[in-house]
């Protein structure tokens, strides 16, 4: 039994489902609607400096390039660790601050907080998907999703676990968001890390698994989100709702248990097989290791800028930059992602401005969240099963996506009655299915050696386009707005004090603007469809399978069974290094 588990620990399953639980906790930057209000109150800001703060939220959340990079030239443990430590360290000094237990900060030094507070999480975010997805480069597309799909969701999942441990005292919010993130990641230091790629039959169908696992989970908490919003929780139900999220978070270990259980009988019906014992001990390259595969070497990507190679081998990261393929991949992104991210971020002074109770607000931060979910696992399932069956090109279906988008838009500028709801579901979901299929698309197209910067590179368009769309257009006339009500009123605006806008005039002209950008983003990202129509229609991932086949007939990979025996009986867990 004890080498039963040490396969278990050492094993890629294990890493999928460690990756999960770390992903759970991590996209903690979706949570700002529940304690914006908080900020703006205790610090006396108006819109446009809250949505400023916003702004670099999404600066931090989405500008990962430096986690890119280290994890370039470091091993994931070391990237892991740096996100815990940020992320405590930052959220902490919010929570002081929000609470008043130091000196009112400058703008400057609380965009600061916000901005590292938010970029910790790209660390283990990157760690584990990046290393997942090496992991499995054939199934990138549903490791991509399942990962992203969580980081979605963890906004509700950490929402039931606030009110379990501090009710609905939303300023300790900052405090949770501040511990559990950091300790997670570091509970699997020693189980992330990138290994052989083996290959194994049906390896989609477990994917499967975990897929229906998770939307069990976001069922679940959708289900819950409705009870709660009809009826008022006490502590005690709001405990046990808690408990039983992360019961529905721990299934996929029995996932787990069960693909290597079957690879321990494996094993066990070769333990007589002596011929096959005296080949894995002599032959050293038989031991699974923990490779370096797609660190930097220096100077590669200087060299070559504009000799590019052909769509789906590896680029260096300057030939990728400069590409035009991803130039437009930038701007497609601002526009669809900028323009969600402004309506989520608002989502709480929206519903304000519309009237909605207070309560509503965690029901629409809770909707977005689980339809966030929703977009980013069927967008990368139904994307994959269309481009190996049908050769339907994943471009073709995020330029559907972000079309969609726009009905969002359209119903928050006018307002229609209870259409927040819906708005929130189209925009969550969308904003959801865009991410992971921006993040696949680079990687097919630009290759895997330098996936874990090109990845962080490819998310840049977020914050450009949540300045643009949140701070400069829905802050600005949101504000402007407000004003002309105080004005018609006849009060004066007081200094430090917040500005408060009512009705739907608020943010119409803002989310007019925003829906214009975002059919932009549509017609832009029907060039990418266009130029990478031929690209789309071969076998992009058969360089994989040759490369996996060429390898364990080499004896470089060994086969499925001598894996399994070879990781129980070399107990390959590599320490921290």
């Amino acid at each position: 039994m004890k080498s039963f588990s040490l396969q278990i620990l050492s094993s890629r399953w294990f890493t999928i489902f460690a990756s999960l639980l770390i992903m759970s906790v991590n996209g903690t930057s979706y949570m700002f609607g529940l304690y914006s209000g908080d900020i703006k109150t205790s610090l006396g800001y108006d819109q446009t400096t809250l949505n400023t703060l916003s702004f670099f939220k999404d600066l931090g959340g989405n500008l990962g390039v430096s986690a890119g990079l280290v994890y370039e030239i470091m091993p994931t443990w070391v990237v892991l660790s740096i996100g815990a430590i940020m992320n405590f360290s930052a959220y902490f000094l919010i929570w002081v601050t929000v609470t008043g237990r130091i000196n009112k900060p400058r703008l400057w030094q609380v965009c600061l907080y916000m901005c590292l507070a938010t970029n910790a999480a790209s660390y283990p975010n990157t760690g584990a998907l990046v290393t997942c997805v090496k992991n499995f480069p054939e199934s990138r597309g549903s490791v991509i999703g399942l990962l992203k799909g969580l980081i979605g969701l963890s906004g509700a999942i950490m929402t039931q676990l606030y009110h379990s441990f501090y009710g609905n005292d939303s300023k300790s919010l900052i405090l949770l968001i501040a511990w559990i993130p950091a300790i997670v990641p570091l509970l699997f230091l020693r189980t992330i890390r990138i290994m052989k790629v083996v290959q194994q039959e049906k390896e989609l169908k477990v994917f499967y698994k975990f897929l229906y696992a998770a939307l069990g989970l976001a069922g679940f908490i959708m289900l819950i989100i409705i009870i709660q919003n009809k009826l008022k929780f006490t502590r005690s139900e709001y405990i046990s709702s808690a408990t039983f999220v992360l019961a529905l978070l721990f299934l996929p270990l029995a996932i787990v248990i069960k693909e290597e259980f079957t690879l321990w009988q494996s094993k066990k019906q070769n333990l007589n097989d002596h011929s096959q014992l005296n080949v894995v001990a002599e032959n050293p390259s038989a031991v699974v290791t923990t490779p370096l595969g797609g660190r930097l070497e220096p100077f590669s990507c200087i060299v070559n800028i504009f000799n590019q190679p052909d769509r789906g081998e590896d680029y260096t990261i300057l030939q990728a930059i400069s590409s035009i393929d991803m130039l437009i991949i930038l701007i497609a992104t601002t526009c669809g992602v900028g323009g969600a991210l402004a309506a989520i971020d608002n989502l709480g002074q929206i519903a304000d401005s519309l009237g909605y109770k207070t309560h509503n607000i965690g029901t629409f931060i809770s909707l977005v969240s689980v339809w966030n979910f929703l977009g980013r696992v069927l967008a990368s399932f139904a994307s994959e099963v269309a481009l190996t069956k049908y050769k339907f090109p994943r471009p073709l279906m995020l330029t559907f996506v972000i079309l969609f988008s726009c009905i969002g838009h359209v119903l928050i500028a006018f307002g229609v009655g209870h259409s927040l709801y819906i708005s929130s579901i189209i925009i969550g979901f969308c904003l959801g299915a865009q991410l992971p299929l921006v993040s696949t698309i680079i990687s097919e197209i630009f290759g895997l050696k330098h996936f874990s910067t090109l990845y962080s590179v490819g998310s840049v368009s977020s914050p450009i386009g949540s300045y643009i769309f949140n701070v400069k257009v829905a802050g600005h006339l949101y504000d402007k707005e407000a004003l002309k009500q105080m004005e018609a009123s006849g009060l004066k605006r007081e200094a430090g004090k917040e500005l408060n806008c009512s009705g739907v005039h608020c943010f119409r002209e803002a989310f007019v603007i925003i829906t214009a950008a975002t059919f932009l983003g549509f017609l832009v990202s029907i060039i990418l469809v266009y130029r990478t129509r031929r690209f789309y229609k071969g076998d992009i991932y058969k360089k994989f399978r040759e490369e996996a086949v060429v390898a364990e007939a080499e004896g470089v990979v060994p086969s499925r069974e001598t894996e399994a025996r070879t990781k129980v009986d070399a107990v390959v867990v590599p320490p921290p290094q």
